[in-house]
């Protein structure tokens, strides 16, 4: 064979073990991709199995029966840092979400990042229009998360992660095949959730609510003479007339017997006619109107702030209804309130009775208030002096004696003003904070049940100076690449020589 021939022929064969290579390496790398994608395996390394999900998420995700879009409107590039930081927690759990339900044949997880001013037409055929949300939707099923509900904040400051717990329920929530019905009692003048008017009108309240997954309803007991089976809450707000003694009866064994969850906003200067039921939960509502002559609880228009949240008293809190509030120094702007009291009759081994939010030891509640032309003074002997209470819950943690052991204890929340909920007062953040935080407490939401713990957030503090940053900035653009291309030049002239 000619030397020429024998220098093509090796040619040839060194090209075809070339392509050879090329080819066996693309089906390795296509087999390891297959076998990622169908036949993965992930370790979470993390102390605490921060990046993992809990046993009990799992279990539910398992179960999962019904197909689940999650909308995202949180920005990616976000300028401010808690916004880009809560984007990367909550897409970091919603892969974990997904990764889960990817073999669920009844069930999947189906995530969707939107930005709301760029996809205008989308987000309005989808009726979002807010940023910074989670929005979860099953069917005609929806549920609305805010940044807030994922995390846990004290002193303005994100304390903990607790996005799995949140998440989860409201998962939980929307996939239910059945919506929770609120029911709004009418027939005394109360509140209406389809008034739109501004200071008697709960039109806000109501679509706040049906984005939450609920169902409102209306309901005249005069009428039904019986609390329908499918109720889950009963709202009294601001009724202008007594309760006839069979309706206040009817409550009463919807509390005691049904585990039944009453939620009332009572003004001032009004009966009710709900005095022995009351009185019976550990629960005075007083005949007066709370003066406060703090500067801290008036505001520029001569409404009242309420600002004193006290923690809960041991042994442990029941409800975390004011957590918020309190931890972010919320406040609530009302107008008129009356006091209530949380000394009812001798509570017996499992009620438990608990004053959430309170007036100013400075105020005073008026009993003469219907008197005119008369300034206002505290009556020493006559008018309670204080820190009068404006909300106290109720909760039977388990039957009295005379009940049988498997039937769960009502719920019970009263205010001494229905005035925070109304469409003008609702805007404020912490009018509506409270009021939505009262409801999930008294349905008792699905996320109270879930036993999933809150994940700390670790926060690492680098301080250098202007001399020190530029050094770094220098040696991450220059010194690494000038250290990659001095190696890939002395190889280079070692195998040249």
């Amino acid at each position: 064979m000619a030397h020429y021939d024998s220098f093509r022929a090796a040619r040839w064969i060194r090209f075809i073990n070339l392509v050879l290579q090329a080819i066996l390496f693309l089906a390795l790398f296509a087999g390891l991709n297959y076998l990622a994608l169908n036949h993965a395996w992930r370790f979470d390394l993390t102390q605490n199995r921060r990046h993992s999900l809990s046993a009990e998420t799992r279990s539910y995700l398992e179960e999962l029966n019904r197909d689940v879009r999650i909308i995202v409107t949180i920005p990616n590039d976000g300028a401010e840092e808690e916004i880009a930081q809560a984007f990367r927690d909550i897409s970091g759990l919603l892969r974990e979400y997904t990764y889960l339900s990817r073999n669920n044949p009844k069930g999947k997880i189906e995530v969707r990042y939107l930005d709301i001013y760029q996809n205008r037409r989308e987000a309005e055929a989808l009726g979002l229009d807010t940023p910074n949300q989670v929005v979860l939707m099953c069917d005609d099923h929806r549920r609305v998360l805010a940044l807030m509900d994922f995390y846990e904040i004290r002193e303005r400051r994100r304390a903990g992660f607790r996005g799995e717990s949140t998440l989860t329920a409201a998962l939980l929530d929307v996939s239910s095949p059945e919506k929770k019905k609120i029911y709004f009692l009418a027939g005394h003048g109360e509140m209406r959730p389809d008034d739109v008017d501004r200071r008697r009108g709960l039109s806000n309240i109501r679509d706040e609510l049906r984005q939450r997954n609920y169902e409102v309803v209306s309901l005249d007991l005069s009428l039904t003479h019986k609390i329908p089976d499918d109720t889950a809450l009963i709202i009294v707000a601001s009724p202008q007339g007594r309760l006839q003694p069979f309706e206040e009866e009817l409550l009463r064994n919807y509390l005691t017997t049904r585990a039944g969850r009453l939620f009332l906003l009572l003004d001032p200067g009004f009966a009710h006619g709900l005095e022995t039921l009351l009185f019976d939960w550990g629960i005075i509502v007083q005949d007066n109107v709370i003066l406060d002559p703090n500067p801290n609880s008036i505001t520029e228009t001569n409404d009242m702030r309420l600002w004193n949240f006290p923690p809960e008293p041991p042994p442990e809190p029941v409800s975390h209804i004011t957590d918020n509030l309190r931890n972010n120094s919320m406040s609530l702007i009302v107008g008129p309130a009356r006091s209530i009291s949380d000394e009812g009759r001798s509570l017996d081994e499992g009620l438990r009775v608990r004053k959430l939010i309170t007036s100013s030891p400075s105020a005073w509640g008026e009993t003469s208030y219907r008197v005119r032309n008369v300034m206002p003074e505290y009556t020493p002997g006559q008018d309670l002096k204080g820190e009068l209470g404006v909300m106290v819950i109720s909760e039977r943690l388990k039957p009295p004696a005379n009940l049988p052991l498997s039937v769960k204890g009502g719920k019970l929340a009263v205010i001494g003003t229905a005035d925070l909920v109304t469409n003008d007062r609702i805007i404020t953040i912490g009018n509506l904070n409270l009021f939505i935080s009262t409801v999930n407490w008294a349905i008792v939401d699905k996320d109270i049940l879930i036993n999933i713990p809150v994940r700390p957030i670790e926060r690492f503090q680098l301080a250098l100076s202007a001399e020190e940053l530029v050094n770094l900035r220098l040696g991450l653009l220059l010194g690494l690449p000038g250290v990659v291309a001095l190696l890939g030049t002395v190889v280079y002239w070692t195998r040249r020589n």
